[in-house]
């Protein structure tokens, strides 16, 4: 395998030089770099990347950690930060968290090992002051999908609560007043917050809320089945169900279905996120939608903006959910 003392002896040139011209230095002559990229083909020399980040003290990669990168969610998310990666000339490098705190520390020490200056982080087993601190390390570190109030301007997240106010309400106002919530059994802060967006709307309405309503299991459509189940066998009356994400309420219409309970006619359903399948269950999923391509996006620019120190511009934000009406949802006023 040729080395770099091999491509300066063919070039005629010093090892510095060859070093120069794999690292794109503005020192490096149009004569140098052509000897040199003819002797690296002829050789088929291929320059080695981390040692090249160690001479320029990044690469040319954006890093990224999502909590499961099987999840359609986190691919959307993905997704879009290669999209504008690969408008800059970039790459991705890509972690899961699996919302454990130990893996997550792990991923992200791997990221700026690996000479990431721009990093994407969906963390929610990390404290916010761990977060804070791996910010003050990395500057183009950008927290996506959680807030953390010192540093707001590095944080781009959703108010779930109140997309889960907005998706109860439209319950209420298509005239339900017992209404279940289906929750995930994650100890994270999406969690609380879409279940307390559920309990405010029914107190903004006055209606009384029931802990026996409330179910919680894995945010699949797997736990859906299974906490629908369980509403049916504890005998309280609902009309409507809110859920934590779409795939819930289609684990939730699942079990619906086999006991012959019709959507929407018995039960309406709520869903949460818009996610494609949202748009391919019968009946079409009524569902709150989150933006996440359009946070990653914002996310990946902010993230290379702050690299380059120049994110006037852009800065962090928090988004709004906005309610998508399709055909789980029956008008009882």
């Amino acid at each position: 395998m040729a080395t770099i003392k091999d491509v300066a002896k063919e070039a005629g040139v010093s090892v510095a030089t060859v070093s120069r011209v794999v690292n794109k230095s503005p020192k490096a002559s149009k004569a140098a770099i052509e000897s040199v990229n003819a002797a690296m083909t002829k050789l088929g020399y291929r320059p080695n990347a981390n040692a090249r980040a160690l001479v320029s003290k990044s690469t040319n990669t954006i890093g990224v950690l999502v909590a499961d990168v099987s999840d359609p969610f986190f691919g959307a998310l993905i997704k879009a930060v290669d999209g504008v990666a690969r408008a800059n000339n970039k790459h991705l490098l890509i972690g899961n968290g699996y919302h454990d705190a130990n893996i997550e520390k792990e991923a992200i020490e791997l990221l700026m090992n690996s000479q990431c200056q721009s990093l994407i982080i969906h963390a929610k087993g990390l404290s916010d002051d761990e977060l804070i601190q791996f910010a003050n390390e990395v500057p183009g570190l950008v927290v996506i999908n959680r807030h953390i109030p010192e540093i707001a301007h590095r944080c781009i997240s959703l108010d779930n609560e109140l997309g889960s106010l907005l998706a109860t309400e439209h319950l209420i106002e298509s005239g339900h007043k017992e209404l279940a919530y289906i929750n995930s059994n994650q100890n994270i802060d999406d969690c609380h917050h879409r279940q307390l967006g559920y309990l405010n709307a029914l107190k903004k309405h006055h209606l009384t809320s029931n802990s026996a309503l409330i179910v919680e299991a894995e945010p699949s459509d797997e736990g859906g089945e299974e906490a629908m189940a369980e509403l049916l066998s504890r005998g309280v009356p609902f009309t409507g169900v809110v859920c934590y994400n779409d795939y819930m309420a289609a684990g939730a219409l699942s079990t619906l279905e086999k006991q012959n309970i019709s959507v929407p006619n018995d039960i309406s359903l709520m869903g949460f996120d818009n996610g494609l399948i949202a748009k391919y269950l019968h009946p079409k999923l009524s569902t709150v939608d989150y933006p996440i391509h359009t946070m990653a996006e914002q996310a990946a620019e902010l993230s290379l903006a702050l690299v380059k120190g120049n994110s006037s511009d852009i800065t962090g934000a928090i988004f709004q959910a906005s309610l998508i009406e399709r055909s789980s949802v029956k008008n009882q006023s």
